[in-house]
């Protein structure tokens, strides 16, 4: 299984528009941060995990010609705000299948009607094929088990998921004991890690580390990386051998 990193950035991205922060003005292309997403790929299959603003610009950079479904965390802009533009996606191959939960599904249907809608459609307006993610049970993608990992963002549910050995967390602050068990196990976790500083409603840097060694993973990344959270070379210096930063376009086999 292949594991393609769209974007690792927080919701603004970096740079973020007019900031004067050194980050935001580096020259290191892995300083330079898209909306969060990432593309998993095995057999010929291409599932995405979150549709973001940037995601045109995600499959043009990373030539994915076709996908086979969209798992979404959760309903936020920076995670769903891109799903106009699976348009090309269906015009070739026809209703594209999204999974997620109920409470997404109802605000997609709010925000984006025309995607939806049984009569009277728009006629370049794409479609959708809905799988709400019941009772926080398995469900299938391709010829793979996805298992739906709950957390909470603040005070919002999150999906993370786990496929394979591979787990993909975002937007995470807190999660129960028997959520983690799910994640027992795993070679390769992804988990977001906001800035330095303690945050409201994503885990920082240390709650990341800390989450990290619970876990025990063969191999981490780190994702929704603000630019807070510094130079990207710099921090790499700092990490546990285990532990590494994700950017933009890596490519990791799982």
């Amino acid at each position: 299984m292949k594991i393609t990193f769209l974007g690792t950035g927080t919701s603004q991205g970096i740079p973020v528009i007019g900031s004067k922060h050194p980050v935001c003005h580096s020259e290191n292309t892995k300083d330079k941060r898209l909306r969060v997403s990432v593309l998993v790929s095995w057999d010929t299959y291409n599932y995405v995990i979150d549709c973001g603003p940037d995601f045109r610009q995600q499959m043009l950079t990373n030539n994915v010609f076709k996908i086979d479904g969209i798992l979404f965390t959760h309903e936020h802009s920076d995670h769903t705000a891109g799903i106009d533009d699976i348009r090309p996606y269906f015009f070739r191959q026809g209703d594209i299948p999204i999974y997620a939960h109920e409470r997404v599904i109802t605000y997609l249907k709010e925000r984006y009607n025309y995607i939806f809608a049984d009569e009277n459609r728009y006629p370049g307006a794409p479609a959708v094929e809905i799988n709400p993610i019941r009772n926080n049970k398995p469900f299938k993608i391709g010829n793979l088990m996805a298992i739906p990992i709950e957390a909470q963002h603040n005070r919002l549910q999150v999906f993370g998921f786990r496929i394979r050995d591979f787990v993909y967390l975002t937007d995470v602050k807190s999660i129960e004991k028997v959520e983690m068990e799910k994640i027992k196990g795993v070679k390769v976790l992804v988990i977001n890690a906001l800035r330095i500083e303690p945050h409201h409603s994503h885990f920082n840097l240390e709650e990341a580390l800390e989450f990290i060694d619970a876990i025990k993973p063969t191999t981490a990344y780190l994702t929704h990386i603000s630019h807070l959270l510094g130079f990207h070379d710099e921090v790499e210096k700092i990490l546990p051998k285990n532990v590494h930063l994700a950017y933009d376009n890596l490519i990791i086999d799982c």
